[in-house]
């Protein structure tokens, strides 16, 4: 990579993280005037007072801002945050009012699928699991196989960050550590596109992460776990990272 692309590269994290810490303070006023907010009605839930549960508004926020900042306009960009727009949407009404799983199956898929036909980004070949056959060391995958196999994946890592988020710390730090191996890897490669969202992903974990440690001042919420969790599973399927 250029000598401009690694300063954008920096500035990139930079700029995410300012914005998602210097914004999560006012998202934390917010979710208590709309009324967003986690009570600890059962044993299950570890924290003791009443807390905020949209953090994930101020993470989006922070991430996008940069991504724009820096990124190079593309039709993957467009289909990743066309897709985002939709998860970020189905987050905030979540954590507000609870909306039936099966329902935010659905959005997910068509969050996927709008990835995947707007964006063109999907999983197409297969390393051949048949080590005798070295004449053929891919399998090409038919358009319908691609779309499904591309749809499973993204709903299951995204609900994957989801299910992980009931510790303070532990959704963010874990997609922090994951940005950090796709930041590594697109150097390494020289995808600059996927290098600036993934340390723009990086940067809005590291500034939510200071309100987020025990005792959480604010949780991410689903509007934080579902965007995370989405995120990686789109960036982990672009250019050569479909191989890593």
């Amino acid at each position: 990579m250029s000598t401009k692309q690694t300063v954008f590269i920096i500035c990139a994290f930079v700029i995410s993280f300012i914005f998602t810490f210097a914004t999560t303070p006012l998202v934390r006023r917010l979710a208590f005037k709309i009324g967003a907010i986690d009570v600890p009605r059962d044993k299950r839930r570890v924290h003791k007072k009443p807390t905020p549960r949209i953090g994930g508004i101020a993470m989006v926020f922070g991430f996008v801002v940069a991504t724009l900042c820096f990124a190079e306009p593309s039709r993957q960009l467009i289909g990743t945050m066309c897709g985002l727009a939709v998860i970020f949407v189905m987050g905030i009404i979540d954590d507000c009012k609870e909306l039936d799983a099966k329902l935010k199956f659905v959005v997910q898929i068509i969050a996927a699928l709008i990835v995947i036909f707007v964006g063109d980004i999907k999983i197409d070949i297969f390393t051949n699991p048949n080590v005798f056959n070295p004449s053929s060391p891919y399998l090409i995958l038919p358009k319908w196989l691609s779309v499904t196999v591309t749809v499973l994946w993204i709903v299951f890592i995204t609900n994957a960050v989801n299910f992980i988020d009931g510790l303070e710390g532990l959704a963010a730090g874990v997609s922090a550590i994951m940005s950090v191996s796709l930041v590594f890897i697109a150097v390494r490669v020289g995808e600059y596109q996927i290098a600036v969202m993934g340390i723009a992903l990086m940067g809005s974990c590291f500034g939510f992460l200071p309100f987020n440690f025990n005792p959480a001042k604010i949780f991410m919420g689903d509007t934080g776990s579902t965007f995370l969790g989405f995120m990686l599973a789109t960036l982990s399927i672009q250019g050569v990272f479909k191989s890593y």
